[in-house]
Formats: C-alpha cells, structure tokens, sequence
C-alpha cells in the first residue's frame, strides 16, 4: 500500500472509529447552554414584551414572516400567554439540562426547539451573538458532546463499573420515558398540523426520536456487536463533521468581519473603535470609555490588531502555537467588549465558539483543577464537626500516635 493510501484509511479510521474533541465539544455545550440560559434569566422580567404576546412584534406580523421564510417557531402554535410561558419555562430547563449534561441527545433537541421558537419568534431581539446561537443551536443536535464532564458520562462510567464486576445494570426507565414523552408531543404536533413553520426542523426531530428508539433496540436485542459497532460510526461521522461545520463557521465568522473591516475608511485610518465607544447604547461605564478612547496610540493600535487578528486566524489553525496565542487574543478581546461596550452575551457566544479550538492538553488540565476544587470542597462539607472535650479528658494524658 503506498503512503497516500495509508495515511488515508488511517484517517478513515480516525475519522469513523471515534467522536473527536471530546472536550471540545464539552466546552462549546456548557459555553451556549450557559449564555442561552443567563440571557433568559436576565430577560424573565420583560419575557412578555420581547418574545410574548405584548411584544412589538405582534403574533400576526410573526406569522406573516414565517410564512415566507419557513422559519421555526413553536410560539406560533398559539398566542396564549399560558402556551408561552410553558415554551419559555421549557427553554430554560433545557438550557440547564444541558448545561449539565443530562441525557445530552434529547435535551439537544429541546435547546434548539427553544432557541429557534423564541428568536424566530421576535427576530429583531438581539446583539449579534444570537445568530451566532441560532446556529450552533443546531449543530450541538449533530454532536455527542456528553463524552465528558456531564452527567451521562458520570452514568456511562458507574454502568461500567457495574458490568466490569459482574453486577446487574437497570433498566434505563427515566430514557424510555423522556423518549415516549417527546413522541406523544412530535405525533400531536403533526396530526394537528400544529409543527411551527417549517420542514426541517420537525424532520430533524422526528430522525433524532427514531436514532434513539433504533439504539435503544440495538443494545436490547442484538445477539451480535456488529449493529451497535454500524450505529457507533454513524454517530462518530455525524459527530466529526459537526465538529468541522462548528470550526469552519468560526473561521468565516473572523474571515468575513475581517475583510469587511479593512475595506472601512474608519478602519483604514485606525480610529473605527472610538466611535462605539462614544455611543450612549454601548457605553454602560462612560468614566472607562473615555479612559481608553483619550489615548490616540492605543486606540490605532486596538483598531488595527483587530483586524489583524480576525484575518489571520483562518490561517493560522496550521500552526498551533500562533493559533493559541490568536485564540487568547481574540478571547480576551471579547471579555473587553463584554465589559466596555456591554455586551455580555454576545461576547460569551463568540468565547463559546472560539472554545472549539481550544488544545486539548489545556482543557484536560483545567478540568484537573475543577475536579481536585470539587473534591476538596465536598472533603470540607464531609468533615465531621469537631467534638468539644470536657475538662476531664483534657487532664488525661496522652498517648498513642496521636500524641
């Protein structure tokens, strides 16, 4: 076999034999679950207006776009505000299911249900991180991105505990039954004709119900390894190539803003971020905006390392070192933002997608050091009280390798 051939069906096999960036994709999960689920906790008070019946945007304006875009929405179903904060309740538990990793494959589906129904809902609600969540929204669907540091892992590893001692495992009843709930809704949904605007969405529903309830015969009944082992390559491809949608939106992210950035004048001439800061909507602490808008020097030099950065990113994925220190440039650029111009959600959409290229050396190290604080938290709420001694212990001597 000649080299080419090898080194192709090694990355046939890489590629089909194992989900890869395990904690990549871990990352990128907790990074969206976390911002969806902070901005609908933020917004709670005004949900009504911004996504509800007393919205701007009326429920028959709604309707008209969705219309012509197919668009999904399941606030559309109808316009109670009873149905509305059922969705809107249901949004954020998913985002917080998610956020922990709770049987990641269903509640995959119920973020991107959420997310698409409340932005498609009211599309002018947003700072720029929203489109960037509405897509990555749907390609989390695609991902087995509860390998780790989620609960489905924690799971997996106390089920093979089990098996490796010769223990009996339960019965998976709390899967069946999140799986006979979601299709009892899915088959109402569509024999009312009730599925929100649109095909793909339900579709992609209806395929990600049936792949559960297919392994889940796979592993009851199949005598022989070889339909779990098709399932697992089917998963790993679908996983691997979302993985390369997620980094090859990223990179025309920075590529597309970057390009667009150098054919501005203000860019050009090296004063484009003084203006943002001397807007009233982006200027939640002025004392700081002024701070760093007097210096001339630092503001060419922001404006032009800006547009540096954000071309030369694409290209610097072939060399790693350059692409870590562009990597926490452009995240430490975002954390500014978040604070200076105050946008907080969008900036922690861009670190969350930014996370996809994280090195792996890095993030099994940090989760090192969230394992060994948790131990040595849960060590400290373990701790027995002290017992107080009486007098007359305290005169007795002492002895034994405690003295």
């Amino acid at each position: 076999m000649s080299r080419l051939g090898l080194c192709l069906s090694r990355a046939i096999a890489r590629v089909t034999g194992s989900a890869l960036g395990p904690y990549q994709t871990a990352v990128v999960r907790i990074g969206f679950a976390a911002t969806w689920l902070l901005f609908l906790l933020r917004e709670y008070p005004h949900r009504q207006e911004l996504y509800g019946p007393d919205g701007p945007w009326s429920f028959d304006l709604a309707r008209q776009l969705t219309a012509d875009n197919h668009a999904f929405t399941a606030l559309l179903v109808s316009d109670g505000r009873v149905f509305f904060e059922v969705c809107y309740f249901l949004a954020v538990l998913s985002s917080a299911l998610l956020l922990a990793g709770w049987r990641t494959r269903a509640t995959s589906v119920l973020f991107m249900a959420g997310v698409l129904s409340l932005q498609n809902r009211s599309v002018f609600m947003g700072d720029g991180g929203d489109n960037v969540l509405h897509l990555m929204s749907i390609y989390l669907v695609f991902t087995r991105c509860g390998q780790v540091w989620s609960l489905d892992a924690r799971r997996a590893a106390r089920a093979g505990t089990a098996r490796a001692r010769g223990e009996l495992v339960r019965t998976d009843r709390v899967g069946a039954a999140l799986w006979a709930v979601c299709g009892l809704v899915l088959g109402a949904a569509a024999l009312t004709g009730r599925t929100g605007g649109g095909w793909l969405v339900p579709a992609l529903m209806w395929a990600t119900w049936a792949g559960a309830a297919l392994w889940w015969a796979v592993d009851r009944w199949a005598r022989t390894p070889e339909p779990r082992i098709l399932l697992d390559v089917v998963a790993n491809i679908l996983h691997n190539g979302a993985v390369f949608v997620i980094m090859a939106e990223a990179c025309l992210i920075y590529a597309t803003a970057g390009w667009y950035k150098i054919q501005g004048s203000r860019w050009q001439d090296g004063t484009a971020v003084y203006y943002p800061l001397h807007l009233d909507y982006f200027s939640p602490w002025p004392a700081l905006a002024d701070l760093l808008s007097a210096n001339g020097t630092l503001v060419m030099l922001v404006t032009y390392g800006t547009v540096m950065v954000q071309v030369a990113f694409p290209f610097t994925l072939f060399n790693r070192r350059v692409k870590n220190v562009l990597l926490a440039a452009m995240m430490t650029e975002h954390a500014v933002i978040a604070v200076v111009l105050g946008l907080p959600f969008f900036s922690l959409a861009m670190i969350a997608a930014d996370s996809v290229f994280l090195p792996t050396s890095f993030l099994d190290r940090l989760g090192g050091l969230a394992a060994r604080a948790r131990d040595r938290v849960l060590r400290r709420g373990d701790r027995p009280l002290p017992v107080p001694r009486s007098p007359e212990a305290d005169e007795q001597p002492r002895v034994g390798f405690g003295a």
